[in-house]
């Protein structure tokens, strides 16, 4: 069905792999059709609770394809408001992992950021090399990477256009966890089932709410969360998990969401 992209689906966690090996999964136009199409689908199925990306051992994906952005100027770029596709990636509130491994280079480091949880292998690496070849971040990786890891690791980074490994993107709070290789993908796995165990509404909006930190003061924030926090009372949800606590049994919230759907 797809060129670029490889998708999978085991119970209620949905895979999308990037798969231009030869090019080192660049990210190019069709690479961004391809993967919003795919999500979006997701992020609207209610038997979907949880999103993996991922790549190959060699790249997660080695950044954009520049072959393709050297064909560009200023009009076209600006006509075709060129890398907004991925802003609609990002916005898709199903929660979504990255898995690294390999390489996650310029636009590839700044997809992994898009994600709410980034788990990288220990052979990872990660840059904003753009400035090496006369260019800048451009998928929102000027601004993600300083809220991730603070202006004075943003700056190193961009400005010199280093690659860290990830032990020092572990140590700098850009990735959530460095796993051996080989237990990547089942880390990863297991992850996801586990979010994919609880309820996709309520998931959603603690994800809504750990955002808003990024957005808003920290009374915004508190209101924000308060607001999301009142909402979820009475929901199906709420009901079967605090129910199950008091009776002393695992919450069935899958059950229940097929209950709502029904």
């Amino acid at each position: 069905m797809y060129e670029t992209i490889e998708t999978s689906i085991e119970g209620r966690v949905a895979t999308i792999r990037f798969n231009r090996p030869k090019a080192l999964n660049a990210l190019n136009s069709k690479v961004l059709e391809e993967v919003l199409d795919a999500a979006t689908k997701y992020d609207a199925d209610p038997a979907i609770g949880c999103l993996i990306l991922t790549g190959n051992e060699r790249a997660f994906a080695a950044g954009a394809d520049i072959a393709e952005l050297n064909e560009q100027d200023y009009a076209s770029m600006y006509a075709s408001n060129f890398f907004t596709g991925w802003d609609r990636f990002a916005a898709l509130r199903i929660p979504k992992i990255a898995a690294v491994s390999g390489y996650a280079l310029g636009g590839g480091c700044e997809v992994a950021m898009m994600c709410d949880i980034i788990l990288a292998a220990d052979t990872a690496k990660f840059g904003q090399p753009e400035v090496k070849i006369g260019c800048i971040p451009g998928i929102g990786g000027s601004q993600r990477l300083t809220k991730l890891v603070g202006k004075a690791r943003a700056m190193d980074l961009i400005l010199t256009g280093r690659m860290i490994d990830a032990q020092e993107a572990y140590d700098m709070g850009l990735i959530s966890r460095k796993i051996p290789a080989e237990e990547l993908l089942s880390v990863a796995k297991e992850t996801a089932e586990t979010i994919a165990g609880y309820a996709r509404d309520i998931t959603m909006m603690a994800r809504a709410c750990v955002n808003a930190a990024d957005e808003n003061s920290l009374e915004n924030g508190i209101r924000f969360e308060r607001q999301m926090y009142h909402a979820l009372f009475g929901s199906p949800a709420q009901q079967e998990g605090m129910t199950a606590f008091l009776e002393k049994r695992k919450p069935n919230f899958n059950e229940q969401a097929k209950l709502e759907d029904a």
